[in-house]
């Protein structure tokens, strides 16, 4: 029997198109570049780099606090659907995953995570009239808390009927954190040709590429519910939790182990490794295994291995470049904490670009524009 060729299906098609969210962000970061200066009436002072980078750092005096806020996105619809086919819910993950939005982003710049906020916006009060969904939302919310080692400071839970459609929930978490010592500041001063790219392996898709994936269940005879690997199906693969990269991050400095520049890979995919101003080449020799849930969605929607790489994480949800003579440590130190690593690659002196060379792959400087 003649298999019917695959539509392809790209990030725009499934409502999502950076084209014009970006230049939105980058004007953002203009406009809030010129409010740094309030901090001096205060005796304090941003510390200039940090902009456009994944967190805020500001510097206090005897140490930087860092923050950033972060919203978990459409995961909580395939939540949703799966619950009403299987009956039982994934909000435990889904609690994870939120917090792990903002947890993973903070860390990028060296800090120390400390104290996260709630934010749980839903349709209406009859959503968590749910207890079994609702207390699972707070049991991970709280266990994702205590496997980061933050204190969850409190949070805000309206009901806005008519802003967010019945029956559903937004969800976002604000995290602060220190950077204490102040040469713990990862924020690519650092960085340069001969350090290596540590990939730390994720769990999944976390939660980038929703949009992409929950589009693309609706092409699939049996939705969800789509047997993608034996005993492991579309939607319960979806919901596989974020991996939380603190222990790892800690781990590293209390190892005396200094990332030089770190890169949490979300939307954008394996773009991010572009996200330092600095022209360098970044040249990938090694590519970890693509989980099974990950393989599915690039060759349903049709994707090559450019627009795979370039829109979902493809097996590394977190990057760490660090001194070639610590890269094989940073690989010990994550196994240790339970997150598989390898040593992919290296920075090196040219024009900025991203070379994956085991898939020949290249993405220029202006493939990510986020500044």
């Amino acid at each position: 029997m003649t298999q019917s060729p695959i539509t392809p299906l790209s990030y725009e098609q499934a409502g999502v198109q950076y084209d014009l969210i970006d230049p939105l962000k980058v004007a953002a970061q203009r406009a809030a570049a010129a409010t740094g200066e309030h901090l001096a009436a205060r005796g304090f002072a941003e510390v200039a780099a940090s902009r456009g980078e994944s967190a805020y750092v500001v510097d206090v005096g005897p140490f930087y606090v860092a923050s950033i806020v972060e919203c978990l996105g459409s995961k909580a619809l395939v939540a949703d659907e799966m619950q009403r086919l299987t009956g039982r819910s994934d909000y435990a993950g889904i609690a994870q995953d939120t917090i792990a939005m903002a947890v993973n982003d903070l860390i990028t710049v060296g800090a120390t995570p400390l104290v996260v906020q709630a934010y749980w916006a839903a349709g209406g009060s009859e959503w968590f009239a749910d207890t079994e969904r609702a207390q699972a939302l707070v049991a991970g919310w709280k266990a994702a808390c205590d496997h980061c080692r933050v204190a969850w400071g409190g949070g805000e839970t309206p009901a806005l009927a008519g802003i967010v459609e019945a029956g559903r929930i937004d969800l976002a978490a604000s995290c602060t954190g220190l950077v204490n010592p102040k040469e713990r500041l990862s924020l690519g001063e650092r960085l340069e040709p001969g350090d290596a790219i540590v990939l730390l392996a994720s769990s999944g898709i976390h939660a980038n590429g929703l949009s992409l994936a929950r589009k693309l269940a609706e092409r699939l005879p049996q939705g969800y519910l789509t047997e993608i690997a034996p005993g492991l199906g579309y939607g319960q693969a979806l919901l596989a939790p974020t991996t939380l990269y603190s222990p790892v991050t800690e781990a590293l400095w209390a190892r005396d182990i200094r990332v030089h520049y770190a890169a949490n890979i979300t939307g954008h995919g394996w773009r991010k490794l572009l996200r330092h101003p600095k022209p360098l080449a970044y040249r990938i020799h090694t590519v970890p295994p693509v989980p099974p849930v990950l393989r599915f969605i690039a060759e349903q929607a049709g994707h090559d291995a450019a627009e795979a790489y370039g829109t979902l994480n493809m097996g590394a949800g977190f990057a760490l470049f660090v001194a070639a003579a610590d890269a094989e440590r940073t690989v010990a130190v994550a196994r240790e904490c339970g997150v598989e690593a390898w040593v992919a690659g290296a920075v090196e002196a040219g024009d900025k670009r991203l070379v994956i060379e085991p898939l020949g792959v290249e993405y220029g400087g202006a493939s990510l524009a986020l500044r």
